[in-house]
């Protein structure tokens, strides 16, 4: 299983779709919860500017159909997407330092 990140940045109807879509959204983080490594909203003086999603998945094409089925995808809350994948080589999510075993 590999990681990909989807690093999304609000447009300009950010706010107000995220507020209109929110129960939806979490309903379909729910529904896919085994399939997110993480995700949460990116925040900036003290307001919701985007989000960031690290998706479970056998390859990209896979990580791309769970995030563009979230609402919030579909909507438009997000302007600027930019996904990869991702490598976890240190930290609290892998264990400590993953390249030293």
């Amino acid at each position: 299983m590999k990681l990909y990140a989807f690093y999304c940045r609000d447009g300009e109807q950010g706010e107000a779709l995220r507020s209109r879509l929110l129960e939806d959204h979490l309903s379909h983080v729910e529904a896919h919860i085994g399939d997110y490594a993480v995700a949460g909203p990116l925040r900036q003086d003290g307001a919701t500017v985007g989000s960031l999603l690290v998706i479970k998945a056998e390859d990209e094409v896979g990580a791309r159909a769970i995030f563009e089925a979230d609402p919030y995808f579909r909507a438009g809350v997000w302007q600027a997407i930019r996904a990869d994948e991702f490598i976890g080589v240190a930290g609290d999510w892998v264990g400590g330092a993953a390249w030293k075993k």
